[in-house]
Protein backbone atom coordinates (compact mmCIF):
# COMPACT_ATOMS: atom_id res chain seq x y z
CA UNK A 1 0.00 0.00 0.00
CA UNK A 2 1.19 3.30 -1.06
CA UNK A 3 1.16 6.43 1.38
CA UNK A 4 -1.79 7.85 -0.98
CA UNK A 5 -3.92 4.68 -0.74
CA UNK A 6 -6.36 5.18 2.55
CA UNK A 7 -8.71 1.65 2.99
CA UNK A 8 -11.60 2.15 4.84
CA UNK A 9 -14.72 0.17 5.56
CA UNK A 10 -17.91 1.31 6.19
CA UNK A 11 -19.38 5.00 5.18
CA UNK A 12 -18.19 7.55 6.85
CA UNK A 13 -20.38 9.86 9.61
CA UNK A 14 -20.34 13.54 9.19
CA UNK A 15 -19.65 13.99 12.88
CA UNK A 16 -16.06 12.78 12.75
CA UNK A 17 -14.80 13.24 9.32
CA UNK A 18 -11.62 14.36 8.31
CA UNK A 19 -11.06 16.58 4.81
CA UNK A 20 -7.99 15.24 3.05
CA UNK A 21 -5.95 17.81 1.71
CA UNK A 22 -3.85 16.34 -0.93
CA UNK A 23 -5.87 15.04 -3.73
CA UNK A 24 -5.14 11.52 -5.08
CA UNK A 25 -3.05 11.24 -8.48
CA UNK A 26 -2.88 8.27 -10.87
CA UNK A 27 -1.15 8.01 -13.74
CA UNK A 28 -2.66 7.45 -16.97
CA UNK A 29 -1.28 7.38 -20.17
CA UNK A 30 -2.29 9.64 -23.43
CA UNK A 31 -1.29 10.24 -26.96
CA UNK A 32 0.81 13.03 -27.45
CA UNK A 33 -0.15 16.07 -28.96
CA UNK A 34 1.68 16.77 -32.14
CA UNK A 35 3.36 20.40 -32.14
CA UNK A 36 3.83 23.24 -34.66
CA UNK A 37 7.03 22.38 -36.86
CA UNK A 38 5.89 18.59 -37.45
CA UNK A 39 2.22 19.59 -38.60
CA UNK A 40 4.40 22.72 -40.55
CA UNK A 41 5.78 20.31 -42.63
CA UNK A 42 2.52 17.99 -43.20
CA UNK A 43 0.41 20.86 -43.96
CA UNK A 44 3.53 21.74 -46.65
CA UNK A 45 3.54 18.08 -47.94
CA UNK A 46 -0.70 18.58 -48.34
CA UNK A 47 0.27 21.88 -49.78
CA UNK A 48 2.48 20.24 -52.67
CA UNK A 49 0.07 17.34 -53.04
CA UNK A 50 -2.80 19.91 -53.85
CA UNK A 51 -0.68 21.81 -56.13
CA UNK A 52 0.37 18.75 -58.02
CA UNK A 53 -3.56 17.25 -58.26
CA UNK A 54 -4.24 21.00 -60.09
CA UNK A 55 -1.61 20.77 -62.35
CA UNK A 56 -2.46 17.37 -63.16
CA UNK A 57 -6.49 17.91 -63.77
CA UNK A 58 -7.31 21.52 -63.75
CA UNK A 59 -4.59 22.76 -65.87
CA UNK A 60 -4.95 21.12 -69.01
CA UNK A 61 -8.66 21.88 -68.91
CA UNK A 62 -7.79 25.45 -68.80
CA UNK A 63 -5.21 25.23 -71.36
CA UNK A 64 -7.56 23.59 -73.59
CA UNK A 65 -10.60 25.60 -73.38
CA UNK A 66 -7.90 28.92 -73.81
CA UNK A 67 -8.74 29.99 -70.17
CA UNK A 68 -6.06 32.36 -68.10
CA UNK A 69 -4.36 30.43 -65.42
CA UNK A 70 -2.38 33.69 -64.34
CA UNK A 71 -5.30 35.78 -63.05
CA UNK A 72 -4.91 36.53 -59.69
CA UNK A 73 -8.09 37.73 -58.63
CA UNK A 74 -10.69 35.92 -55.96
CA UNK A 75 -13.31 35.74 -58.14
CA UNK A 76 -11.08 34.55 -61.22
CA UNK A 77 -12.03 30.74 -62.46
CA UNK A 78 -8.71 29.22 -61.49
CA UNK A 79 -8.97 30.63 -58.17
CA UNK A 80 -12.54 29.65 -57.32
CA UNK A 81 -11.34 25.79 -58.88
CA UNK A 82 -7.86 25.64 -57.10
CA UNK A 83 -10.04 26.43 -53.22
CA UNK A 84 -12.79 24.30 -53.96
CA UNK A 85 -10.21 21.48 -54.49
CA UNK A 86 -8.29 22.84 -51.29
CA UNK A 87 -11.03 23.23 -48.89
CA UNK A 88 -12.38 19.82 -50.45
CA UNK A 89 -9.11 17.76 -49.86
CA UNK A 90 -9.13 18.93 -46.09
CA UNK A 91 -12.91 18.15 -45.43
CA UNK A 92 -12.91 14.81 -47.30
CA UNK A 93 -9.96 13.49 -46.34
CA UNK A 94 -10.04 14.26 -42.56
CA UNK A 95 -13.26 12.95 -42.21
CA UNK A 96 -12.92 9.81 -43.96
CA UNK A 97 -9.62 8.87 -42.61
CA UNK A 98 -9.10 10.93 -39.56
CA UNK A 99 -5.85 12.61 -41.32
CA UNK A 100 -4.47 13.89 -44.99
CA UNK A 101 -1.64 12.50 -46.79
CA UNK A 102 0.74 14.74 -45.12
CA UNK A 103 -0.37 13.50 -41.55
CA UNK A 104 -0.29 9.65 -42.45
CA UNK A 105 3.60 10.29 -43.65
CA UNK A 106 4.43 11.76 -40.28
CA UNK A 107 2.26 9.66 -38.62
CA UNK A 108 -0.25 12.09 -37.14
CA UNK A 109 -4.15 12.13 -36.35
CA UNK A 110 -6.78 14.89 -36.17
CA UNK A 111 -8.66 13.66 -32.91
CA UNK A 112 -11.91 14.89 -31.19
CA UNK A 113 -11.70 16.24 -28.07
CA UNK A 114 -15.91 15.48 -27.41
CA UNK A 115 -16.64 12.55 -29.76
CA UNK A 116 -15.39 9.40 -30.23
CA UNK A 117 -15.36 10.19 -33.52
CA UNK A 118 -15.04 13.52 -35.78
CA UNK A 119 -18.52 14.34 -36.62
CA UNK A 120 -19.12 16.56 -40.03
CA UNK A 121 -19.33 19.49 -38.26
CA UNK A 122 -16.16 19.25 -36.31
CA UNK A 123 -14.41 18.59 -39.82
CA UNK A 124 -16.75 21.45 -41.69
CA UNK A 125 -15.88 23.78 -38.77
CA UNK A 126 -12.30 22.86 -38.66
CA UNK A 127 -11.12 22.38 -42.55
CA UNK A 128 -13.52 24.78 -44.09
CA UNK A 129 -14.35 28.29 -41.71
CA UNK A 130 -11.38 27.76 -39.43
CA UNK A 131 -8.97 27.20 -42.45
CA UNK A 132 -10.56 30.26 -44.33
CA UNK A 133 -10.03 32.28 -41.14
CA UNK A 134 -6.40 31.07 -40.87
CA UNK A 135 -5.76 31.45 -44.76
CA UNK A 136 -6.69 35.29 -44.52
CA UNK A 137 -4.85 35.92 -40.98
CA UNK A 138 -2.00 33.24 -41.61
CA UNK A 139 -0.05 34.40 -38.54
CA UNK A 140 -2.67 32.89 -36.53
CA UNK A 141 -1.14 29.32 -37.51
CA UNK A 142 1.48 30.16 -34.61
CA UNK A 143 -1.52 29.33 -31.90
CA UNK A 144 -0.32 25.57 -32.32
CA UNK A 145 2.75 26.65 -30.22
CA UNK A 146 0.60 28.71 -27.24
CA UNK A 147 -2.60 27.28 -26.94
CA UNK A 148 -3.44 24.50 -24.63
CA UNK A 149 -3.03 20.49 -26.23
CA UNK A 150 -1.25 22.11 -29.59
CA UNK A 151 -4.71 23.44 -30.63
CA UNK A 152 -4.87 25.72 -34.14
CA UNK A 153 -7.75 28.31 -33.89
CA UNK A 154 -9.17 26.10 -36.78
CA UNK A 155 -8.84 23.02 -33.81
CA UNK A 156 -10.14 25.80 -30.97
CA UNK A 157 -13.05 25.81 -33.29
CA UNK A 158 -14.04 22.33 -33.49
CA UNK A 159 -12.62 21.01 -30.28
CA UNK A 160 -9.99 18.67 -31.74
CA UNK A 161 -6.33 18.46 -31.77
CA UNK A 162 -3.72 16.55 -33.67
CA UNK A 163 -2.09 13.56 -31.85
CA UNK A 164 0.88 11.03 -32.84
CA UNK A 165 -0.80 7.78 -33.55
CA UNK A 166 1.59 5.87 -31.97
CA UNK A 167 3.18 7.92 -29.27
CA UNK A 168 1.99 8.08 -25.21
CA UNK A 169 2.81 10.34 -22.57
CA UNK A 170 2.20 10.01 -19.21
CA UNK A 171 -0.72 12.20 -17.26
CA UNK A 172 -1.52 12.63 -13.92
CA UNK A 173 -5.09 12.37 -13.05
CA UNK A 174 -6.36 14.40 -10.08
CA UNK A 175 -9.15 12.92 -8.00
CA UNK A 176 -10.82 15.23 -5.62
CA UNK A 177 -9.81 14.84 -1.89
CA UNK A 178 -11.75 12.22 0.04
CA UNK A 179 -13.85 12.42 3.66
CA UNK A 180 -12.13 10.13 5.59
CA UNK A 181 -13.53 8.96 9.25
CA UNK A 182 -11.72 10.30 12.08
CA UNK A 183 -10.55 7.65 14.55
CA UNK A 184 -10.07 9.08 18.31
CA UNK A 185 -6.41 8.46 19.19
CA UNK A 186 -5.20 5.90 22.63
CA UNK A 187 -4.91 8.72 24.63
CA UNK A 188 -8.40 10.52 24.63
CA UNK A 189 -9.81 6.65 25.06
CA UNK A 190 -7.33 6.19 28.18
CA UNK A 191 -8.82 9.25 29.63
CA UNK A 192 -11.97 8.40 29.17
CA UNK A 193 -11.24 5.68 31.21
CA UNK A 194 -9.18 7.05 34.23
CA UNK A 195 -12.44 9.63 34.62
CA UNK A 196 -14.38 6.78 36.19
CA UNK A 197 -11.77 5.77 38.19
CA UNK A 198 -11.43 8.95 39.77
CA UNK A 199 -15.00 9.25 40.70
CA UNK A 200 -14.21 6.27 42.20
CA UNK A 201 -11.92 6.86 44.65
CA UNK A 202 -13.15 9.87 45.61
CA UNK A 203 -16.65 8.02 46.81
CA UNK A 204 -14.08 5.65 48.73
CA UNK A 205 -13.04 8.52 50.64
Amino acid sequence: MTNNEIVMQGSPSMENTLLIDKPITNKNYALKTAGFWIRFWAFLLDGFVITAVVGILVNPIFYLMDWSLSETVWYAPISIISAILYYSYFVLITKFFGQTLGKMIFGLRVISLKHEKLTWSDVLFRDWIGRIINSIFMPLYILVAILPDNQGLHDFFADTTVVHENIYIEKDIVQPSLLVKEEKTDSVSQEEKTQPEKLEGKNEE
